[in-house]
Protein backbone atom coordinates (compact mmCIF):
# COMPACT_ATOMS: atom_id res chain seq x y z
CA UNK A 1 0.00 0.00 0.00
CA UNK A 2 2.94 2.63 0.65
CA UNK A 3 4.62 1.36 -2.41
CA UNK A 4 1.34 2.25 -4.51
CA UNK A 5 1.00 5.93 -2.44
CA UNK A 6 4.73 6.93 -2.91
CA UNK A 7 4.62 5.81 -6.62
CA UNK A 8 1.11 7.70 -7.27
CA UNK A 9 2.96 10.87 -5.67
CA UNK A 10 6.30 10.57 -8.19
CA UNK A 11 3.27 10.44 -10.71
CA UNK A 12 1.55 13.44 -9.60
CA UNK A 13 4.62 15.45 -9.00
CA UNK A 14 6.12 14.39 -12.40
CA UNK A 15 2.77 15.60 -14.20
CA UNK A 16 2.58 18.84 -12.48
CA UNK A 17 5.97 20.06 -13.31
CA UNK A 18 5.19 18.91 -16.94
CA UNK A 19 2.35 20.78 -16.53
CA UNK A 20 3.90 23.75 -15.43
CA UNK A 21 6.96 23.50 -17.78
CA UNK A 22 4.33 23.67 -20.61
CA UNK A 23 2.68 26.88 -19.21
CA UNK A 24 6.07 28.62 -19.11
CA UNK A 25 5.22 32.29 -17.40
CA UNK A 26 8.01 33.87 -19.57
CA UNK A 27 7.62 32.45 -23.10
CA UNK A 28 10.78 32.31 -25.32
CA UNK A 29 9.76 34.02 -28.70
CA UNK A 30 12.49 34.96 -30.88
CA UNK A 31 15.05 34.17 -29.04
CA UNK A 32 14.33 36.51 -25.76
CA UNK A 33 11.95 35.88 -22.89
CA UNK A 34 8.53 37.46 -22.82
CA UNK A 35 7.70 38.89 -20.04
CA UNK A 36 4.00 38.78 -18.47
CA UNK A 37 4.92 42.21 -16.95
CA UNK A 38 6.01 44.32 -19.99
CA UNK A 39 3.55 45.42 -22.49
CA UNK A 40 3.24 43.60 -26.35
CA UNK A 41 5.26 46.48 -27.66
CA UNK A 42 8.20 46.46 -24.78
CA UNK A 43 8.47 42.46 -25.10
CA UNK A 44 7.75 42.22 -29.13
CA UNK A 45 11.31 44.56 -29.66
CA UNK A 46 13.10 42.02 -27.70
CA UNK A 47 11.86 39.29 -30.41
CA UNK A 48 14.50 38.29 -33.32
CA UNK A 49 11.45 36.92 -35.05
CA UNK A 50 9.81 40.11 -34.68
CA UNK A 51 12.09 42.97 -35.96
CA UNK A 52 9.60 43.13 -38.99
CA UNK A 53 6.42 43.39 -37.57
CA UNK A 54 7.94 46.06 -34.85
CA UNK A 55 8.92 48.49 -37.38
CA UNK A 56 5.55 48.37 -38.99
CA UNK A 57 4.03 48.99 -35.57
CA UNK A 58 6.24 52.14 -35.40
CA UNK A 59 5.70 53.08 -39.14
CA UNK A 60 1.69 53.01 -38.52
CA UNK A 61 1.96 54.84 -35.56
CA UNK A 62 0.79 52.20 -33.32
CA UNK A 63 3.15 51.80 -30.93
CA UNK A 64 1.44 54.13 -28.30
CA UNK A 65 -2.18 52.24 -28.73
CA UNK A 66 -0.37 49.08 -28.11
CA UNK A 67 1.25 50.24 -24.87
CA UNK A 68 -1.86 51.22 -23.92
CA UNK A 69 -3.99 49.50 -21.25
CA UNK A 70 -5.64 47.20 -23.53
CA UNK A 71 -6.37 44.17 -23.15
CA UNK A 72 -5.75 43.33 -27.09
CA UNK A 73 -4.87 39.73 -28.50
CA UNK A 74 -2.21 40.03 -31.13
CA UNK A 75 -1.62 37.63 -33.52
CA UNK A 76 1.98 38.34 -34.17
CA UNK A 77 3.61 37.54 -37.67
CA UNK A 78 6.99 36.62 -38.09
CA UNK A 79 9.40 38.05 -40.10
CA UNK A 80 9.63 34.58 -41.87
CA UNK A 81 5.17 35.75 -42.53
CA UNK A 82 6.15 38.89 -43.75
CA UNK A 83 8.50 37.57 -45.93
CA UNK A 84 5.87 35.36 -47.88
CA UNK A 85 4.11 38.40 -49.49
CA UNK A 86 5.25 39.46 -52.61
CA UNK A 87 8.65 41.05 -53.13
CA UNK A 88 8.71 44.41 -52.17
CA UNK A 89 5.19 44.62 -50.97
CA UNK A 90 7.07 45.35 -47.01
CA UNK A 91 9.24 48.34 -48.13
CA UNK A 92 5.91 49.73 -49.97
CA UNK A 93 3.51 49.40 -46.79
CA UNK A 94 6.64 51.33 -44.76
CA UNK A 95 6.42 54.20 -46.97
CA UNK A 96 4.74 57.08 -44.97
CA UNK A 97 2.14 57.81 -48.30
CA UNK A 98 0.58 53.88 -47.42
CA UNK A 99 0.82 54.51 -43.46
CA UNK A 100 -3.52 54.33 -43.80
CA UNK A 101 -2.96 50.11 -45.60
CA UNK A 102 -0.33 49.41 -43.03
CA UNK A 103 -2.50 50.45 -40.09
CA UNK A 104 -5.20 48.85 -41.51
CA UNK A 105 -3.40 45.37 -42.10
CA UNK A 106 -1.45 45.88 -38.59
CA UNK A 107 -4.77 46.22 -36.97
CA UNK A 108 -6.63 43.53 -38.94
CA UNK A 109 -3.96 40.91 -36.55
CA UNK A 110 -5.39 42.78 -33.37
CA UNK A 111 -8.83 41.88 -31.75
CA UNK A 112 -10.14 43.39 -28.46
CA UNK A 113 -9.64 41.79 -25.34
CA UNK A 114 -7.57 38.81 -23.72
CA UNK A 115 -8.50 35.23 -25.83
CA UNK A 116 -6.05 32.62 -24.60
CA UNK A 117 -6.10 29.70 -26.94
CA UNK A 118 -8.79 28.19 -24.47
CA UNK A 119 -11.15 30.85 -24.95
CA UNK A 120 -10.48 30.76 -29.00
CA UNK A 121 -10.80 27.05 -29.04
CA UNK A 122 -14.01 27.00 -26.55
CA UNK A 123 -15.52 30.12 -29.13
CA UNK A 124 -14.45 27.76 -32.13
CA UNK A 125 -16.01 24.54 -30.47
CA UNK A 126 -19.20 26.46 -29.59
CA UNK A 127 -19.50 27.70 -33.26
CA UNK A 128 -19.62 23.86 -34.52
CA UNK A 129 -15.85 24.19 -35.82
CA UNK A 130 -15.19 28.23 -36.52
CA UNK A 131 -15.42 31.68 -34.49
CA UNK A 132 -15.77 35.33 -36.00
CA UNK A 133 -13.32 36.99 -34.43
CA UNK A 134 -13.72 40.98 -35.23
CA UNK A 135 -10.48 42.92 -35.34
CA UNK A 136 -9.86 46.39 -34.13
CA UNK A 137 -9.94 47.26 -37.53
CA UNK A 138 -13.24 46.72 -38.00
CA UNK A 139 -12.65 43.34 -40.62
CA UNK A 140 -13.71 39.58 -39.21
CA UNK A 141 -11.01 36.77 -38.90
CA UNK A 142 -12.58 33.03 -38.82
CA UNK A 143 -11.13 30.86 -36.59
CA UNK A 144 -10.83 27.21 -36.94
CA UNK A 145 -9.04 24.01 -36.15
CA UNK A 146 -6.86 22.03 -37.97
CA UNK A 147 -5.72 19.06 -35.83
CA UNK A 148 -4.51 20.58 -32.50
CA UNK A 149 -3.89 23.81 -34.50
CA UNK A 150 -5.94 27.41 -34.19
CA UNK A 151 -6.14 28.73 -38.23
CA UNK A 152 -7.32 31.90 -39.23
CA UNK A 153 -9.03 32.41 -42.35
CA UNK A 154 -8.25 36.02 -43.63
CA UNK A 155 -11.52 37.76 -45.97
CA UNK A 156 -9.54 37.09 -48.80
CA UNK A 157 -9.42 33.36 -48.30
CA UNK A 158 -5.69 33.35 -46.90
CA UNK A 159 -4.76 31.57 -44.02
CA UNK A 160 -2.20 31.81 -40.85
CA UNK A 161 -1.22 28.76 -38.12
CA UNK A 162 -0.87 29.96 -34.94
CA UNK A 163 2.81 28.53 -33.89
CA UNK A 164 3.17 29.70 -30.72
CA UNK A 165 0.14 30.48 -28.07
CA UNK A 166 -0.54 32.09 -25.10
CA UNK A 167 2.12 34.68 -24.74
CA UNK A 168 0.42 36.79 -22.15
CA UNK A 169 1.38 40.39 -21.83
CA UNK A 170 0.60 43.22 -19.01
CA UNK A 171 -1.85 44.58 -21.70
CA UNK A 172 -3.41 41.28 -23.67
CA UNK A 173 -2.03 38.05 -25.02
CA UNK A 174 0.37 37.66 -28.42
CA UNK A 175 -0.41 34.36 -30.45
CA UNK A 176 2.62 33.63 -32.72
CA UNK A 177 1.22 33.53 -36.40
CA UNK A 178 3.23 32.01 -39.74
CA UNK A 179 1.79 34.30 -42.27
CA UNK A 180 0.12 37.92 -42.59
CA UNK A 181 -3.92 38.01 -42.82
CA UNK A 182 -5.31 40.62 -44.84
CA UNK A 183 -8.39 42.58 -44.84
CA UNK A 184 -10.76 43.39 -48.11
Amino acid sequence: MTKRILLALALVTTLSSAVSAHAQKDPMVGGAAMYSTKDIVDNAVNSADHTTLVAAVKAAGLVDTLKSAGPFTVFAPTNEAFAKLPAGTVDTLLKPENKAMLSKILTYHVVAGRLSASDIKKMIKAGNGSAKLMTVSGGTLTAGMQGKNIVLTDEKGGTSTVTIANVFQSNGVIHVVDSVVLPN
